[in-house]
């Protein structure tokens, strides 16, 4: 097995540069690094992750926290997953998922050095977690926003401007009245769930500044709620014609309760989804017209956010907002009064 003597004679540098290199302890020209990395690679070297570690200071192990027993997984979020490791493996470091509950107290994973930084997702606009990690000293970042988010480092979904998007683009095919339907998400384990909070907001705030119609509804995330959802839409607004959706797991059954009671889709009802994504939208017929969530820019953001607050980079963007994007499909279209 190489060892780092073996590594320096053939890199030609010493064995302090070779540890400089593998730890990071120190400053090394790129040419030297480079040299040393080629050394390591032909000679097989393995790093000693505890000896870095210890050397360091630092596990260079991120914690990806996400209250799994209180909300689904979804397909974005699977997304998300994936760019946020890759992006965490490219600048050095390991994402581990840790599945605590947001009301979890988080004293085995701040109080042992096990991680040097965490990622939160799933963010309540009063989150408890925000309070105990500041208390730990533990660096951190969120994934959504608190409900005063301006003194802490995240990286959200414009909720916000994406609902403004979906309801002018509705406005704009002739729609006046106007649907939400959310996920109950929002009023269970995880009450005042951020991107709920403020896609109600928004829509209130929208529909009313255009004069429209609107109609809010929420309801479990699941096929059979979708299909009561439905149900209970035609009979408490049933002079609507336009449905902005932000619950995919509902969607074949909400659409199946449309069909269910003779309304089709887009010519009797349009639905718009956001905040999902192109794949779940493919799994319904017609295929919904959807503003995808850009899973995989926040998961890469998220985790270039707290790695620049580790190493101290000295000018980073502590806030960012990113827009979902429009992606057409075949359940919008003008009303049917207005098609004629």
């Amino acid at each position: 097995m190489a060892t780092m003597r073996d590594v320096a004679r053939l890199a030609n540098v010493s064995i302090a540069t070779v540890s400089f290199t593998i730890n990071n302890s120190k400053p090394v020209s790129p040419a030297t690094r480079a040299r040393v990395e080629a050394a390591m690679q032909e000679l097989g070297f393995r790093r000693n992750a505890v000896g870095r570690a210890l050397a360091s200071k630092r596990t260079h192990i991120l914690a990806l926290l996400y209250p799994a027993l209180q909300h689904r997984f979804r397909g974005t979020v699977v997304d998300f997953f994936t760019s946020a490791a890759t992006t965490a493996s490219e600048r050095g470091y390991n994402l581990v998922l840790w599945p605590a509950a947001n009301d979890a107290e988080l004293d085995e994973l701040t109080s042992t050095g096990l991680v040097d930084g965490v990622l939160l997702m799933e963010v309540q606009v009063e989150d408890p977690r925000v309070a105990r990690l500041q208390k730990s000293g533990t660096p951190f970042a969120l994934i959504g926003r608190t409900a005063e988010p301006s003194a802490l480092d995240f990286v959200d979904i414009d909720f916000e401007g994406t609902v403004t998007a979906a309801i002018d683009h509705l406005v704009g095919l002739g729609h006046a009245s106007v649907g939400l339907l959310d996920g109950g998400v929002g009023s269970g384990a995880l009450r005042g769930y951020g991107p709920v909070v403020r896609t109600r907001a928004a829509f209130e705030r929208v529909t009313a500044e255009r004069g429209l119609t609107a109609f809010h509804a929420t309801c479990d995330e699941n096929p059979r709620a979708g299909r009561e959802a439905a149900a209970h839409l035609l009979e408490e607004a049933p002079g609507m014609t336009a449905l902005v959706l932000m619950n995919e797991h509902a969607a074949p059954g909400l659409v199946t309760g449309f069909r269910a009671g003779g309304v089709s889709i887009p010519e009797d009802m349009s639905i718009l989804s956001i905040a999902s994504s192109k794949e779940m939208a493919a799994m319904n017929d017609p295929e919904l017209t959807v503003m995808s969530a850009p899973s995989i820019e926040l998961g890469r953001r998220g985790v270039e956010l707290l790695i620049d607050q580790l190493t101290g980079a000295k000018e980073h963007d502590r806030h960012a907002l990113v827009m979902c994007a429009f992606e057409p499909g075949g359940s919008t279209a003008p009303p049917r009064a207005a098609a004629h």
